[in-house]
């Protein structure tokens, strides 16, 4: 046997035995799980989740994780990441609790946090930097522009999901772009980094154009080490969209962009009304449910299913519903249906190679699907008038009657917003409406301040207080606002400066995994100068700058003489460059002449 060849049968061998090794610890699962919601809203949550081997992950062979994030991982010794793009605002008062416990969502624009292995707090910036950098480059978002300004250092507020060997040598940081617009130049990245890379399975139902459309929506990708009992550990990474759609919105067809109101004989009018005749028509509500299906809300129907999916015999049912077991629900033939115990959720599984579609008649079912009521209540407004100073006001509204709810309030802060924590003041709210001012202190546990430095990093607040049952919570506390250099400014310094929402982690939940609830962002005016007026001074001094060198120059350099010398130095000047003519002319005929001899 030659030397190529022996070589090339221990490659294989090698090959061979790393794929066997990789199929054993390695997986991939992904899920579409669907549910009505009020107002003719659905539900759509996406989950994408596969394991690497640890040993298979240093070694660089990536065989379900992405490679172009794995190597940026590995770079800047990365051991648990986090980050998320949404768009739109939750409504809990109609909607119910966030999915995922609110685990899987982030502020509105980029939310990025991760823990690093450095030696002290400047390398791990640095490896921070890097991250945030190369993760710009990859998702084709803004995160470049996450700085010292932008970055804080949480203490209390996140706890690493993941398994870590030293926790204690790790760096926490986390960043925010609110003002981050989210668009499909960010979800074709997303796209790439799965396994069939919306070629196959439930990625190919995503369309820009119906994801961006959502009332809300968010995108995020979970890195985190997992290890079980026998101390077998895997590299975990797990990607999820999830979107609230309009139904009635998300059906009307891309050749109809722009909805045109029925005819009046479409109309469903209450005549009960007194007010009814033929100008006016008060909507009639309909007592069944619209009917959808996914190839009307999403525009397209599922293409078969990823193969690589549950390559160990564990793959969860692709798709899932949750409506009462008294609907009708009519599926593509060939697929398999499984109704769960609860009496609501149903789970189906789609032929390997054919189309999957889902459809829902529109009809009328007593039972309704049971809503479950939110913890917590939270809005985050800012308050007062004047470009000098201003305030935050913060609403906490606990639902139970019988149960407190403890939490931590993290904000992050901008630096040219300087809060007054001396004047953080409390109102408590019961069941008789009748607010009463209590001290700060009274609610609040603890807290955690790092105040802000000028152009080099923000305020960072960390507050661990209770609510009471069946009471609402207005926290206060005022700030000053700074004046920026006109350089700081941005093109649109009208509309306003983003504030990155707040971040509220509610401590006492019955199972372990956490909830989180983000509020909105907020827009803070600042002073803003006329930036018309540099450009009217800038005009103003170049005009007169010009009519005094003019006039200086003139005097200098004109030559003040009578008409008739005037006259005689422009004859003398004609008759001077007519001779230089004829000159030019004989030399030119002397030079010919020379040539021809």
């Amino acid at each position: 046997m030659t030397t190529f060849g022996l070589l090339s049968l221990l490659l294989t061998l090698a090959v061979t035995l790393w794929s066997s090794t990789a199929s054993a610890s390695s997986d991939y699962h992904e899920q579409l799980f669907l549910q009505p919601l009020p107002q003719s809203s659905l539900l759509a949550s996406f989950n994408f989740r596969s394991n690497t081997s640890q040993q298979a992950f240093d070694n660089q062979h990536f065989r379900y994780f992405p490679r172009a994030l794995g190597q940026i991982l590995q770079h800047v010794h990365t051991k648990e990441l986090h980050l998320r793009f949404t768009t739109g605002r939750w409504d809990a008062e109609s909607w119910g609790p966030r999915p995922w416990g609110g685990s899987k969502e982030g502020g509105t624009g980029v939310e990025l946090w991760a823990w690093i292995d450095a030696p002290d707090d400047d390398e791990a910036f640095g490896k921070w930097i890097a991250l945030t950098q190369s993760l710009s480059g990859l998702f084709c978002a803004s995160l470049n522009f996450v700085d010292s300004t932008r970055t804080t250092r949480p203490v209390v507020s996140f706890e690493p999901t993941g398994d870590h060997q030293d926790v204690d040598g790790l760096h926490l940081l986390h960043g925010t772009l609110p003002g981050e617009v989210v668009c499909t130049e960010n979800l074709t990245p997303f796209l790439k980094l799965l396994p069939c890379k919306g070629k196959a399975g439930i990625s190919t139902l995503f369309d820009g154009h119906k994801l961006f459309d959502a009332a809300w929506q968010s995108m995020s990708v979970d890195m985190r080490p997992i290890c079980t009992s026998d101390g077998d550990c895997v590299v975990q990474i797990e990607q999820t969209i999830d979107m609230v759609l309009d139904v009635e919105r998300s059906k009307r067809p891309r050749s109809n962009p722009i909805p045109r109101p029925l005819s009046n004989e479409l109309l469903a009018c209450d005549t009960s009304k007194p007010y009814n005749s033929e100008d006016n028509c008060f909507p009639l509500e309909k007592g069944a449910d619209a009917a959808w299906s996914i190839s009307e809300v999403f525009g397209r129907t599922l293409t078969g299913v990823c193969p690589l999916t549950g390559s160990d015999g564990t793959q969860e049912h692709s798709v899932c519903l949750r409506v009462p077991h008294e609907k009708q629900v009519f599926i593509t033939e060939g697929s398999t249906e499984i109704k769960k115990e609860d009496g609501f959720t149903r789970c189906f599984d789609p032929a390997p190679a054919q189309p999957f579609d889902l459809s829902i008649p529109e009809q009328t079912v007593d039972i309704p699907v049971p809503r479950e009521e939110p913890i917590l209540y939270a809005e985050r407004t800012i308050v007062g008038h004047g470009q000098e100073r201003g305030g935050m006001r913060i609403i906490f509204g606990n639902p139970s009657n019988t149960t407190a709810v403890d939490f931590i309030l993290f904000e992050s802060l901008p630096w040219f917003l300087r809060p007054y924590i001396h004047t953080l003041q409390a109102t408590i709210t019961g069941r008789d409406g009748i607010p009463t001012e209590i001290a700060a202190s009274d609610l609040v546990t603890s807290t955690f301040y790092r105040p802000a430095i000028d152009r080099e990093r923000g305020t960072q607040l960390e507050i661990a207080l209770s609510v009471p049952a069946a009471s609402t919570v207005t926290l206060t506390y005022d700030f000053e606002k700074a004046i920026l250099r006109y350089t700081e400014y941005p093109p649109d310094a009208n509309r306003g400066f983003n504030v990155a929402p707040a971040v509220i982690r509610i401590l006492n939940v019955e199972n372990s995994a956490p909830v989180y609830i983000r509020s909105t962002s907020l827009l803070l005016p600042l002073p803003t100068p006329d930036f018309s007026m540099p450009y009217n001074v800038i005009i103003l001094t170049s005009t007169v700058i010009a009519l005094a060198f003019g006039t200086v120059f003139n005097i200098l350099v004109r030559r003040v003489v009578s008409v008739d010398e005037a006259a005689a130095l422009g004859a003398q000047s004609l008759k001077g460059r007519l001779l230089g003519k004829l000159v030019a002319i004989r030399d030119r005929f002397r030079s010919k002449e020379t040539k021809v001899e």
